[in-house]
C-alpha cells in the first residue's frame, strides 16, 4: 500500500503534464501539494523538515535557472555578433542534410560536453546551437533530450559513478567484502576499492554501448516523423548506415576508454574521437544519404507547438560571413574552460569550488524542531563553478573578440534576462517537489524515504525477474530527481541488496541502475523544462516527454534483458528468459522500421 502511495506525485505528474498536456508551471503545483501532504500526513515528517526540502529546492532551482540564463546569454550573444550565420554556412558546407547536422551536433557535440561538464549542459549548449542553425525548437529540445543517455553515466568526469555509485556504496561492510572476494581490496582509509568501482564502470559502458548503438538512428527518425514534411520514421530510417556509422565512432572509443583508463573520460574521449571521425567522413562523403538533403518544410508551415520565443535572425546576404574559426572560437573557450575546469589536477576546481554558500541545515534548525537524525540536508552553491559562470564569461570574451556594438550586446542580455523569467515557475515547484520526494526519511511513520518504499514494493513483486526491472527504478529515481548521479547515490546499494538476495552478481545489478539512472534523464521534468526554456518553448514539456518516453523504455527495456541474460547465465545458461526477449525486442524493432520504409512517407500516422 505504502508503495502505491509513493507513487501519486509522479502519477500526478504523469496524468498533468503528459496526459492532460498541461504546461509545467501548471502541472507541478498539484505534484508539489501531493509530496508535501504525503510527507506530513503519511510518513509523518516533521514540517521543519518538509521547509527545509523546500528551500533546499528552491537553491537548487536557482542554481539551475543561473546555468539557464548562461547558456541562453551566450546563444544570444553569437546571434547579435553574426556567429551563428557563419557556424550555419559552415554545417551547410559540410552537409545540408539536417539529418546529418543533427547527429553531429546532438549526439557527438552532446556527448562530449557531456563528457566535460554533465549536469544537462548538453541542452544547454548543443540545444540552442541546433535553433540557431534552423531546427525547430521543440525538434532540438526533443533530440537534446534523447542524447541525454549514453554519456551520462560518464558525464563531469564520471560523477554519476565515482559520486553516485560510489557514495551509495562507501562503507557498507556487505559490499566490501564482495569486493574482497571478487579480487579487490581497498586500502587503508578507502571506502571502497577504486578498482572494483572501475569495473562496475566497465559493465556499464559495456552496457550502453550495446543501447547507445540505435540511438542517433533514433534521434533521427523520431525528428523526421514528427517534425519532417512528410510527417515519415522512413526518412530517417533511410540513413541509418551514417547514423550507426556515428554510433560506433562514439561508443567504440568511450568503451575502450571505460575498460582501460576507468570511468573519468569515456563520454569526452568517445565524444571527441566521434567529431573527428564523422566530421571528416561527412566531408569527404562517405556513407552520406544519398538524393536532395533532407530539410524541414517552409518555417511558415510549422505547428505553432514547435516553435519558442527565441528569436533566431535571418539569413542576409548582403552581410559578410564572418571568419568560421572566429564563429567557433566561443564554443571551443566553453569546451576548454569545461574541461580545465573539471579536471582536479590543474588547480582551477578547487579554486572555483572555495568560493560557496554552505548551509546545514541540522545547524541552522534547533534539534527540538526535527525528528532525531532526519535534517541532514545541506544546500551547497559555488557560483563561480557552476556551468552558467563559464557562459557568461565566454559571452563577454565573445563581445571583445566579436567586436560587437555595446547596443547588441544589451539585447543579448534583455533578451536572455526575459526568456529565464519564464521558465522560473515551473522550476520553483518541480525542484522543491523533486527535494520533498527524496527527503521524506525519518519520518515518525517510520518508513525509508517515498523512492526506496517504491523500490522495494516493485522487487518484492519481481523476484528472480529484478535484473529486467531494475533499470525502470534507476530511470525512475532520475526522473524525480533530475540526476543520475542522485539516483545512483539513491539506490545503489538497494540495488546491490537486491542483487545479492536473489542470488546473482549484485555488481552487474548496480551496472543496471545506473544505467537506468542515465536513462531517466531522457524524461526528466526539470531537464525538459531547463532545455526548453534555454530557446524560449515554455509550457510544451508534456509534449517533449510524449515524444521521449519510447526512448527511455527501449534504453531501460534492452539493458535490463541483457543484464538479466548476463548473471542468470550461469544457473539457466544464455539461452534463457533474458536473452529470448532481448532478440525478441531487436526483432520487433527491425520488423517495425522495415515497415515504416515500405509505407508511403504520405500515409497518415497517428501522433503521440
Amino acid at each position: 500500500m505504502f508503495a502505491l502511495l509513493a507513487t501519486l506525485p509522479i502519477a500526478v505528474v504523469g496524468l498533468f503534464l503528459v496526459v492532460l498536456r498541461w504546461p509545467a508551471s501548471r502541472a507541478m503545483p498539484p505534484s508539489y501539494v501531493t509530496a508535501v501532504v504525503l510527507a506530513l500526513f503519511v510518513w509523518k515528517v516533521p514540517a521543519v523538515q518538509v521547509a527545509v526540502a523546500s528551500v533546499h529546492g528552491l537553491i537548487l532551482a536557482a542554481s539551475l535557472l543561473y546555468i539557464i540564463f548562461g547558456a541562453i546569454l551566450l546563444l544570444n550573444t553569437l546571434q547579435e555578433s553574426g556567429a551563428i550565420r557563419a557556424i550555419r554556412k559552415g554545417f551547410i558546407d559540410i552537409s545540408p542534410d539536417r539529418r546529418v547536422q543533427v547527429i553531429i551536433i546532438a549526439w557527438l557535440f552532446g556527448s562530449f560536453i557531456e563528457g566535460s561538464a554533465g549536469f544537462g549542459t548538453p541542452a544547454a549548449v548543443a540545444v540552442p546551437l541546433l535553433v540557431g542553425l534552423g531546427f525547430p525548437a521543440m525538434a532540438a529540445v526533443v533530440a537534446g533530450m534523447m542524447i541525454q543517455s549514453t554519456p551520462v553515466s560518464f558525464g563531469a568526469l564520471g560523477t554519476p559513478i565515482l559520486v553516485g555509485v560510489g557514495g551509495g556504496l562507501a562503507g557498507d561492510p556487505g559490499v566490501i567484502d564482495f569486493a574482497a572476494a571478487s579480487g579487490f581490496t581497498a586500502a587503508a582509509g578507502e571506502p571502497l576499492p577504486p578498482a572494483f568501482l572501475a569495473s562496475i564502470g566497465a559493465k556499464v559502458a559495456m552496457l550502453h554501448a550495446v543501447a547507445g548503438t540505435l540511438i542517433p538512428l533514433f534521434v533521427v527518425s523520431f525528428m523526421t516523423r514528427f517534425f519532417g514534411p512528410n510527417r515519415s520514421f522512413a526518412d530517417g530510417l533511410r540513413v541509418w548506415p551514417f547514423a550507426i556509422f556515428a554510433a560506433l565512432s562514439m561508443t567504440l572509443p568511450y568503451l575502450a576508454v571505460a575498460v582501460f583508463l576507468g570511468p573519468e573520460f569515456p563520454s569526452l574521449i568517445g565524444g571527441l574521437c566521434g567529431l573527428a571521425i564523422v566530421v571528416t567522413a561527412a566531408r569527404t562523403g562517405f556513407l552520406m544519404p544519398k538524393g536532395e538533403p533532407w530539410d524541414f518544410a517552409p518555417r511558415e508551415t510549422w505547428d505553432d507547438d514547435w516553435n519558442g520565443t527565441m528569436q533566431i535572425q535571418e539569413e542576409d546576404s548582403s552581410d559578410p560571413t564572418m571568419n568560421l574559426v572566429k564563429a567557433w572560437l566561443p564554443y571551443a573557450f566553453v569546451a576548454g574552460l569545461l574541461v580545465a575546469t573539471r579536471v582536479p589536477e590543474l588547480g582551477v576546481k578547487s579554486l572555483l569550488q572555495a568560493v560557496q554558500l554552505l548551509i546545514n541545515w541540522d545547524e541552522v534548525v534547533p534539534s527540538s524542531m526535527a525528528a532525531e537524525n532526519a535534517m541532514k540536508i545541506t544546500s551547497k552553491v559555488q557560483p563561480l563553478y557552476l556551468p552558467g559562470s563559464i557562459f557568461i564569461v565566454v559571452s563577454a570574451i565573445t563581445f571583445a573578440l566579436h567586436r560587437m556594438s555595446g547596443a547588441a550586446y544589451g539585447r543579448a542580455w534583455q533578451t536572455s534576462g526575459r526568456t529565464v523569467l519564464n521558465a522560473s515557475v515551473a522550476l520553483v515547484f518541480t525542484v522543491p517537489m523533486v527535494q520533498v520526494f527524496i527527503n521524506s526519511q525519518n519520518g515518525a511513520g517510520g518508513l525509508e524515504k517515498m523512492p526506496l518504499v517504491l523500490a522495494e514494493g516493485v522487487a518484492d513483486l519481481t523476484g528472480a525477474a529484478w535484473p529486467i526491472f531494475s533499470p525502470l527504478i534507476g530511470g525512475l529515481g532520475a526522473f524525480v530527481a533530475g540526476s543520475n548521479t542522485i539516483s545512483n547515490m539513491m539506490f545503489s546499494l538497494f540495488q546491490f541488496n537486491v542483487g545479492t538476495r536473489i542470488g546473482v552478481s549484485p555488481d552487474w545489478i548496480v551496472a543496471l541502475q545506473a544505467i537506468g539512472g542515465a536513462a531517466g534523464n531522457t524524461i526528466c521534468v526539470h531537464n525538459v523544462v531547463a532545455a526548453s526554456a534555454v530557446v524560449g518553448l515554455i509550457g510544451k514539456e508534456g509534449a517533449v516527454i510524449r515524444k521521449t518516453l519510447p526512448v527511455f523504455l527501449y534504453y531501460a527495456v534492452i539493458p535490463g534483458c541483457l543484464g538479466y541474460a548476463i548473471v542468470w547465465s550461469g544457473q539457466k545458461g544464455w539461452l534463457n528468459a533474458g536473452s529470448i526477449l532481448f532478440a525478441w525486442t531487436l526483432v520487433l524493432l527491425a520488423g517495425l522500421a522495415f515497415v515504416q520504409c515500405r509505407k508511403s512517407p504520405t500515409t497518415n500516422e497517428l501522433n503521440l
